[in-house]
């Protein structure tokens, strides 16, 4: 069977601050129905290489193509509008807002109605079952009708992945999803990405640390070191490499074999 074209790539992606090269001509695919994991180091240049896919910064040289269109001069809003979607962009679109109404707004502005659409919101059915549907799917029932600024920590990171869902995306980024979730709370997040990853049309990139959380929904590692891709394959094949083990797992060179 033949793969699906691909959904996003880098190529030779270059972004350099003064002397220093933070991404260093990455090329990369990712494809949809594809989970893949981007680790490495404390300075790898994992969360810039997010930002320039995402559109929070500019290469220096290079080209972002998704679904074979250049995108590489997009601003991040015309990303998203073209099917990019990064969790944080979207956290607290209205913090005095209650859960349902910040997801009900980013339902209208999925469907094109900005905020001023706001107060007769109600009338339109199929937007306020389409924020149900999401706000279900975020587990996020018991905490509906509480101010957005009100909720815990791992609510917060559940409605930003609400606020997400409801943009309908194509392509999904979450920048280390469990961060400074308890370990109580980080499973719930965990599974919504799960969840997300049964839609075979969707590609997901994500960048964490936690081996845990890699080994649990990777179906692809990239490790980036000092700005460079220095591996990409299955999981098993990428944590088994002595460059892997020794500079992200602290195995010295000798003992990586």
């Amino acid at each position: 069977m033949n793969p699906p074209p691909v959904s996003l790539e880098t190529r030779d992606l270059t972004i350099s601050f003064g002397g220093h090269v933070a991404v260093n001509s990455v090329s990369c695919a990712f494809r949809p129905g594809e989970l893949t994991v981007i680790v490495g180091p404390n300075g790898a240049g994992k969360t810039t290489y997010f930002n320039l896919m995402s559109g929070q910064l500019t290469p220096t040289s290079g080209e972002i193509i998704k679904s074979g269109h250049d995108i590489t001069r997009l601003s991040p809003s015309a990303r998203a509008r073209a099917g990019m979607g990064r969790a944080f962009q979207l956290t607290n679109l209205f913090p005095k807002l209650t859960v349902l109404e910040n997801i009900r707004l980013a339902v209208q502005a999925q469907k094109g109605m900005g905020p001023r659409f706001f107060r007769a919101a109600s009338s339109f059915k199929d937007l306020e079952q389409r924020a149900e549907e999401h706000l279900t799917a975020a587990r996020l029932q018991s905490v509906a009708h509480l101010p957005a600024s009100a909720l815990p920590h791992g609510d917060q990171r559940k409605l930003e992945v609400a606020l997400l869902l409801a943009m309908e995306p194509d392509i999904f980024m979450f920048d280390e999803p469990t961060a400074g979730m308890s370990v109580d709370e980080a499973p719930a997040i965990l599974d919504l990405v799960a969840e997300i990853k049964k839609d075979t049309s969707k590609t997901i990139l994500l960048v964490e640390h936690k081996m845990d959380v890699v080994r649990a929904l990777a179906d692809r590692i990239i490790v980036l070191h000092n700005g460079q891709l220095v591996a990409d394959d299955a999981p098993e094949t990428v944590m088994s490499l002595p460059i892997v083990r020794e500079i992200y797992l602290g195995v010295p060179a000798e003992n990586a074999a």
